[in-house]
């Protein structure tokens, strides 16, 4: 096996050579597809890059044109062809018995369900058995915001929201989709406001009408993280309304593939495409029809690909890079916001400013030389509004946290200040950390050196210590004041 820096310079040198010629590659009779990948010989991986040629179906050399023979060198690039049968992945009346289908109807709107076209499309053979009214569906990757006009819309493909040549901006979309039973009176959720079908992208948003909710998240896989490239090897993950949560690794991002897209539109050639194989430790196979529209994400929940084709027997699917998609669609995926938290302040203002930055609820007390001043009720706020103000103080006030994070007081508080003789009966204070016992004439400061609770502080002990040396300090000023 190669390093991954090996790899990623081998394909650096074949990308050119591939890209030359996959026009001409393409134009060849079952041709459906040209890629950068293993080599395969007798049904073993030889462990060397080429340029892959994947075919609906092999044929003997005598069986086809001259022209049509695919060489198994071009400009020194070996080659190889691989059979690989590759559709559209939406899904239009009923599907097979025994797949996994997701038909809920979702109250509010998020990645990875159940969306259709409200309308039904007249079709013909051979793209239907018969001719009739056909109703559609596919997936809605995730909730997106339009970058023009800030609007919230759902993202998924042009081949699940347009159909055919005959959408219009304004088409009404249904949750979930009509095949699994939505009703066009009462489940439709928004407008097709934009498409693209393009080289790069198979796109489609639609504006979510503003009474209806909606959220961040991919059902069965939580909140989108933002977005990121897919890169070779990296793990992968889906929610699409058929399969489900499902899981696999990037192949290459060099697939160009060439697609039916119906009467109407015809075949179209979408290039530097992201490949995925199945992970079948974990899953069956990674998409179905009725995935298309499903966002793919890396395994840290951010956004690589907008899942749109696959192969008929479960090992492949394909996806538009996100950044392209996103791009020619004029849109941004929604993330939710990040929660900031902001450090609460207590300020007191006194005759001597004091700030008290806390980071739990506390209860401050405000001491004098003949006097205790105790604010009636634990200081716990959550906006600044005002200003706490203890009046007739003639010491810096002394803060003690009690609890935890506090913000700030909403009114003003004015401390009871009491003369010498100490407290009169026995108050109730909240959240009291001091308990000063009643301060005789005799001037004995003792009462402070020891009389405060610590049983109910968590804090830093640095605190604490520095506090209990703050209150000595002032028992020491005392008696030197009294003598």
């Amino acid at each position: 096996m190669m390093s991954d820096g090996t790899e990623h310079q081998q394909k650096a040198a074949i990308r050119p050579v591939k890209d030359a010629v996959e026009d001409q590659l393409l134009r060849a009779p079952g041709v459906v597809g040209v890629d950068i990948g293993e080599k395969v010989s007798g049904g073993k991986p030889t462990g060397e890059l080429s340029i892959v040629v994947y075919v609906e179906e092999k044929k003997k050399k005598s069986a086809l044109n001259a022209k049509d023979v695919v060489p198994p060198v071009i400009d020194g690039v070996k080659t190889d062809v691989q059979e690989l049968v590759i559709e559209l992945q939406a899904a239009m009346l009923q599907l097979d018995g025994g797949l996994q289908v997701d038909a809920t109807s979702y109250t509010t709107l998020h990645g990875g369900i159940s969306i259709g076209p409200s309308r039904s499309i007249f079709m013909n053979p051979p793209d239907v058995p018969a001719p009739g009214n056909y109703v559609f569906v596919g997936t809605l990757g995730a909730m997106v915001r339009d970058r023009a006009s800030g609007a919230t819309m759902a993202l998924t493909n042009f081949h699940v929201a347009c159909v055919d040549s005959g959408w219009a901006v304004g088409n009404r979309m249904v949750q979930p989709g009509r095949v699994d039973g939505g009703s066009p009176a009462t489940q439709e959720f928004g407008a097709l406001t934009r498409a693209q079908l393009t080289e790069n992208t198979d796109g489609a948003v639609v504006t979510v009408d503003s009474s209806k909710a909606w959220d961040y998240t991919v059902e069965g896989i939580g909140d989108v993280a933002g977005t990121a490239a897919a890169t070779t090897g990296m793990a992968v993950q889906k929610r699409g309304r058929t399969t489900e949560h499902t899981f696999g690794s990037v192949a290459s991002t060099d697939a160009t593939l060439s697609i039916d897209y119906g009467d109407g539109i015809g075949t179209r050639t979408l290039r530097h495409q992201i490949r995925i194989s199945t992970d079948t430790a974990q899953s069956a196979r990674f998409s179905d029809h009725g995935d298309s529209g499903s966002t793919v994400l890396d395994m840290n929940r951010n956004v690589v690909g907008l899942l749109f084709a696959g192969s008929s027997d479960g090992s492949t699917t394909f996806a538009n890079p996100i950044a392209t998609a996103l791009d020619e669609l004029g849109v941004d995926l929604l993330v939710r916001p990040a929660v900031v938290v902001t450090r609460p302040i207590l300020t007191c203002l006194n005759t001597r400013l004091s700030v008290c930055e806390l980071t739990r609820p506390a209860t401050c007390y405000v001491e004098t030389r003949l006097a205790v001043c105790h604010v009636t009720r634990t200081v716990t706020c959550y906006v600044e509004t005002r200003t706490v103000i203890c009046n007739i103080v003639t010491r810096t006030p002394v803060c003690q946290v009690t609890r935890a994070p506090v913000c700030l007081v909403t009114r003003p508080v004015v401390c009871n200040v009491l003369t010498r003789g100490g407290c009169p009966g026995d108050w109730e204070i909240p959240g009291e950390v001091i308990n000063p016992g009643p301060r005789g004439d005799s001037g004995d400061a003792g009462w402070l050196g020891s009389q405060y609770d610590t049983g109910s502080f968590d804090g830093d002990p640095a605190y604490l210590a520095g506090y209990l040396a703050a209150l000595e300090e002032i028992a020491a000023i005392e008696q030197e004041g009294e003598s």
